[in-house]
């Protein structure tokens, strides 16, 4: 399989990254999720989600510190042998696979229900896959130097977007604190911390391209910080202004918050920007799953260059994405009741795994 040595990325890049990674598709969908189980405490459980998912930032980094050169495929194999580090990337390239899969089905639900009501979404689903297919195809170089390229207008959106919404928030909504279960606030926080923070597993793919590998864990923490801190601001935002019981009820809160922007009858409806930041973090987490979904299937297969299966995937995907979702409300469903699970199973406990045989492995 080709050597991720070949592609470096700078400390800065990395945390850009992992901030826009985080940000993803959360910043449209994730505060109705904690608001329908902790209803006006879920900024607490949002809160709660930050912290744990910054203890998932520090495993993943220290993964990548203790295997320098090496990504999560070859290191497993280094650690469990060849049939467990089979077993190990055949997990992970299959949670890569429906990852990809709801992200770009995600991304046709939201253009066609939002946007563009009478586009087919197998036409928006190609045209995402096919620049998302590009990026990944591009390199990590590529799609890091973009991110920096677009972090700022994205910071600068986010900011405008915030302000914009201070005449219209209402504090009340957040009252009364703590009316709800310790035990409801901690269920709660399982989602926020699923969504954004569990996922970063597939930066173990990325980091063994990063040039400076000593400050791999400062860059993941300062990332996974700002973006955790994007999103507790966003679910504050979404609660205080359209209260808790229209947040749980709504599939895009966030959208809906931005129509309620109204500033002298001049600046109104400006969740165009809304959804031009959410089309942005949401390709940055697709690309990057993409990718680690490349090197997952080159490395299964045996492939001198990831990127001679980038295309097949794509076509499997456009499936996948059809079939395996079929239809917005099923979607939502699964991400809210099932999908947590998921993700814990696999990015929890395949590293842990991982640690207690490098551990094993450097006591022998």
């Amino acid at each position: 399989m080709m050597m991720q040595g070949q592609e470096k990325i700078n400390n800065r890049q990395l945390a850009v990254l992992v901030t826009l990674y985080t940000i993803g598709d959360s910043i449209l969908v994730l505060p109705s999720i904690p608001a329908m189980i902790a209803k006006e405490d879920a900024w607490i459980s949002g809160l709660a989600g930050l912290l744990i998912g910054l203890l998932f930032a520090m495993m993943f980094a220290w993964l990548g510190k203790q295997n320098p050169g090496l990504n999560v495929y070859q290191y497993s194999s280094k650690l469990l042998g060849k049939w467990g580090g089979m077993c190990i990337a055949l997990l992970l390239t299959y949670y890569f696979f429906i990852m990809v899969s709801a992200q770009i089905r995600e991304m046709g639900d939201f253009m066609t229900v939002q946007i563009m009501p009478e586009t087919p979404i197998h036409s928006i689903i190609l045209l995402f896959l096919g620049v998302v297919i590009l990026g990944a195809r591009l390199g990590i170089e590529t799609i890091a130097r973009l991110g920096e390229l677009l972090f700022p207008y994205f910071l600068l959106m986010y900011c405008v977007l915030a302000l914009c919404l201070m005449p219209a928030i209402d504090w009340e909504n957040l009252y009364p604190v703590l009316h709800t279960k310790w035990k409801t606030i901690v269920y709660g926080s399982i989602t926020t911390t699923t969504f954004p923070f569990v996922e970063l597993v597939s930066f173990l793919v990325i980091l063994p391209s990063v040039n400076n590998v000593k400050r791999i864990q400062k860059s993941m923490l300062v990332g996974t910080l700002i973006g955790g801190i994007t999103l507790e601001i966003m679910i504050v935002l979404t609660i205080a202004v359209l209260g808790a019981p229209v947040t749980a009820n709504q599939i895009y809160p966030a959208y809906s918050l931005a129509k309620k922007i109204s500033i002298g009858n001049f600046l109104e409806r400006i969740e165009a920007m809304l959804a031009i930041m959410w089309i942005v973090t949401t390709y940055f987490k697709t690309v990057l799953n993409y990718y680690a979904l490349m090197y997952g299937i080159a490395n299964l297969t045996k492939l001198s260059d990831p990127k001679v299966a980038s295309l097949p995937i794509g076509m499997i995907l456009v499936v996948s994405s059809l079939v395996s979702f079929p239809d917005i409300t099923y979607f939502s469903d699964l991400v809210t009741n099932y999908w947590p699970y998921l993700d814990f199973t696999i990015c929890l406990a395949l590293p842990l795994l991982l640690i207690g045989f490098h551990y094993k492995v450097k006591k022998s």
